[in-house]
């Protein structure tokens, strides 16, 4: 099975990196940091295993914090909460993968070795990465009296999710890859979060900070003021600057918003199964739900990246979308009474690897062409 047509494999040979990154954040304190880190990196080390580590650290964090709190009742209280020493763990981790994510591209640049295919690899995994991240930072509050519930965090999980595919949409549109601020003061509170739970305990959220708003109501504001506050406003100006410029890449509205119809799609079929739910699937398996819901999302991003990625036109249509789409017409016609728990962990697994069934093949793809390039050249 191919994924990567003739004509984008055509496109990536004439792609050129475009990105700009002006978070005060990332300019004057971590590029200086992860410029730093690099040297200690050998010059032998692939930037893509950079890469790969980083991502297996937020995949490790997930795991360790599905086994320590599988429900998200740990931090409520009455409940055993997780061990101080996991969130140190976990706090450790996440920022050493955010690091890694930094300096992937930097010993790219190091040794001479930036390609198409370790951006690819690198923003793909990336969209992944962000349904890992937000799931466990969720165990900080968890659900209960002082959390939030599963059906808030899941639309928190979408804010985060539209955030991420935002920037890509700037980049099939305009040419370039704006990055987000969000990401980068995203990942530092995290991990400080993480530190902080770990010294003061899981009851330090409990309290009000300031008059009746708990900090559980904090981290909702937080997520949400960044994304409509500095995601979508720099975005939507990237765009119309792009637009005054006359420099976009497509002009109609029906090319333009392309890229944005299978996340919408996603969105909407998940969301009317949480509502139509015979068992109130979102309850009672609400981080598998998630890892369904970010595994699907991390498909169409990565066909998007493709996309924008080559110049080639972005298909309105993920085919991820068909096999969600009957698992729900089977939920909501009632074929299948006491089976939707078995349907919804096959179709994660489905997915699941699926996408991975296609990271590799995109992986080898590439790489047999940048091979064969490299042989005529």
């Amino acid at each position: 099975m191919e994924y990567v047509t003739a004509e984008q494999l055509a496109g990536f040979g004439k792609y050129k990196y475009s990105a700009v990154d002006s978070n005060p954040l990332s300019l004057y304190v971590m590029h200086p940091f992860w410029n730093t880190i690099v040297k200690i990196f050998p010059t032998w080390l692939a930037p893509n295993l950079i890469t790969f580590s980083g991502f297996l650290l937020l995949v490790f964090n997930f795991f360790l914090m599905a086994y320590f709190d599988p429900d998200f009742y740990a931090s409520a209280p009455d409940h055993q909460h997780v061990p101080n020493a996991v969130w140190v763990i976990v706090g450790l981790l996440n920022f050493i993968a955010y690091t890694l994510d930094g300096v992937d591209g930097k010993q790219a640049r190091r040794t001479n070795s930036s390609t198409p295919l370790g951006e690819l690899f690198d923003h793909g995994l990336d969209s992944w990465a962000c349904v890992y991240f937000v799931v466990t930072v969720y165990s900080t509050f968890g659900r209960g009296s002082t959390g939030v519930s599963v059906f808030v965090l899941y639309l928190l999980l979408w804010v985060v999710l539209f955030s991420f595919i935002l920037s890509h949409w700037e980049k099939y549109n305009t040419g370039i890859l704006f990055l987000p601020w969000g990401y980068d003061i995203s990942q530092v509170t995290i991990s400080i979060v993480y530190i902080v739970t770990a010294i003061v305990g899981v009851e330090a959220w409990y309290a009000p900070f300031l008059f009746n708003f708990l900090y559980r109501d904090l981290f909702t504001a937080m997520i949400i003021a960044c994304a409509l506050t500095v995601t979508l406003p720099m975005s939507l100006y990237n765009f119309y600057k792009a637009y005054k410029n006359n420099t976009l890449k497509h002009h109609s509205v029906y090319e333009i918003m392309l890229p944005l119809v299978s996340p919408v799609l996603l969105f909407l079929l998940c969301t009317t199964w949480i509502f139509m739910s015979p068992t109130d699937i979102l309850e009672v398996h609400p981080r598998l739900f998630y890892f369904m819901v970010g595994t699907a999302f991390a498909n169409i991003s990565c066909q998007l990246i493709v996309c924008q990625m080559s110049s080639t036109r972005c298909q309105p249509l993920n085919w991820m979308l068909l096999p969600i789409a009957a698992v729900l017409f089977v939920v909501m016609s009632g074929f299948a009474p006491n089976s939707e728990t078995l349907l919804l962990y096959l179709l994660t697994a489905f997915l699941t690897l699926a996408h991975i069934h296609y990271g590799v093949v995109v992986v080898g793809e590439l790489g047999t062409w940048a091979l064969g390039l490299a042989a005529v050249l």
